[in-house]
């Protein structure tokens, strides 16, 4: 059937010389010049480089619970327009992730909506609480297949708790994603701690709180010989910590988000609060520790962090303000402009820590993370490196606003986005799917 075949003509594979792509059922077919077009539909992707499907370890997507700020339909839309094909849904929903009833529930509803792949995380504690183990081994053999379990948001602080959680997923292979932050030395704390904070009288949120569990908990993932991925890691000293714990041969990995590779948190001096994240916008110097990190491995992958929120949650006064940005249809502009455009990352290099490194990370199936080849899925994004954008905020698939890229410029465009052959974008707009 001509809906399920494509030729895409003259793409730059990772940012390669021109060549044709050929699709059909959900596989590539062939890669060459001129390939022959047949009953297949044409798509012109002179100028555009080609990318393999992205894949996001970090992404909320609120449903259940907060339907207000976003769906699993909405967020999988937004995450198309971005180029990504899987998304990893965090936690911290209402109710929280922890049983096999809940994940399979999103699972289900990604499923349905047909515009990207959702892989539910688990929670590692009942109810996000800290206190209990969650049912780890029942959300493993369930529908959803989850072998990636986080609390993000909270920090399992309970070393003891940690501990057991790092043996018990190493039954199925599965990962321990921690959101590092010491909640003793983060009380109230409402930005990083350092010069701004200061001037600002805002509560300062030390580096040391999450390089102390970054530290913490890559010791004791040794110590029981298991695996720790570093949610959104933000310092100079946490790089440091990564890199000395790969140095051992420790089987620690890390993630960074777009925001933390560009902002840094001299943009709170106007107390606007689409700037409030966690963890919070740090310095200069950690955003080049951050780019240095992602750009000789130590930093295995970028990871968005996408967290909508409703209007009234961020524009309000600093204190009452939710930590969160969306990221989902940015990240990509952000790390062009950050790690490409600066030299720091060939497009070889944006797939592998993109696509391939999440999607091995958390062991996902579907074909993600896999390269652009002959018999591979179908799992395209085209891109336009060239183009440049001001950044809209009402021009999100998102139901959420909370973008801190508003008005701001940045590079290229996701043109087109195919999902096992089947496109959920084209020329930049989301298409029609079935699931």
């Amino acid at each position: 059937m001509s809906e399920r075949q494509y030729v895409i003509r003259r793409a730059r594979i990772l940012g390669g010389e021109p060549t044709d792509i050929a699709i059909a059922d959900g596989v590539i077919t062939a890669i060459g010049p001129d390939l022959p077009l047949g009953d297949a539909t044409e798509v012109d992707a002179t100028g555009l480089v080609a990318l393999p499907g992205m894949v996001d370890l970090h992404t909320h997507l609120r449903e259940p619970g907060r339907e207000d700020a976003e769906t699993v339909l909405t967020g999988t839309q937004a995450a198309a327009r971005g180029g990504f094909t899987c998304v990893h849904a965090m936690a911290n929903t209402d109710p929280v992730a922890d049983t096999a009833g809940v994940v399979e529930q999103v699972w289900r509803l990604g499923r349905e909506a047909g515009y990207c792949d959702v892989q539910p995380i688990g929670a590692v504690t009942v109810g996000l609480g800290g206190t209990q183990l969650a049912e780890l081994g029942a959300m493993a053999d369930s529908a959803a297949d989850v072998r990636v379990f986080s609390d993000d948001g909270k920090c399992v602080s309970d070393a003891v708790l940690m501990r057991r959680a790092l043996e018990y997923v190493k039954a199925f292979d599965g990962v321990v994603a921690q959101h590092a932050q010491e909640p003793r030395l983060t009380e109230g704390a409402q930005m990083n701690e350092g010069l701004v904070s200061g001037e600002l009288g805002l509560t300062g949120w030390p580096a040391a709180a999450e390089e102390a569990i970054v530290a913490r908990d890559c010791v004791l993932a040794a110590h029981v010989g298991s695996r720790l991925h570093v949610c959104h890691l933000s310092t100079r000293g946490s790089v440091e910590i990564v890199r000395w714990a790969k140095s051992k041969g420790w089987d620690v990995t890390a993630e960074v988000t777009p925001h933390h590779l560009l902002l840094t948190d001299d943009l709170v001096r106007g107390y606007d609060p689409i700037y409030k994240v966690n963890p919070p916008l740090r310095t200069a110097d950690d955003v080049a520790a951050v780019r240095e990190g992602l750009a000789d491995g130590t930093i295995d992958i970028v990871a968005t962090d996408h967290a909508p929120h409703p209007m009234e949650d961020k524009e309000c006064e600093w204190s009452a303000a939710a930590f969160g940005m969306i990221g989902l249809e940015t990240a990509l502009s952000v790390v062009q402009h950050t790690m490409v455009d600066t030299g720091l990352l060939t497009w070889e290099q944006v797939a592998e820590r993109l696509s391939a490194a999440p999607a091995r990370i958390s062991r996902v199936g579907g074909g993600h993370g896999r390269p652009l080849a002959v018999g591979e899925p179908a799992h395209v994004v085209l891109y336009d490196a060239e183009a440049t954008r001001t950044i809209v905020p009402a021009d999100t698939a998102s139901l959420s606003r909370n973008t801190p890229y508003a008005g701001r410029e940045l590079p290229g465009r996701v043109v087109a986005t195919f999902l096992r052959g089947i496109p959920t974008v084209l020329d930049g707009q989301l298409q029609e799917v079935s699931s």
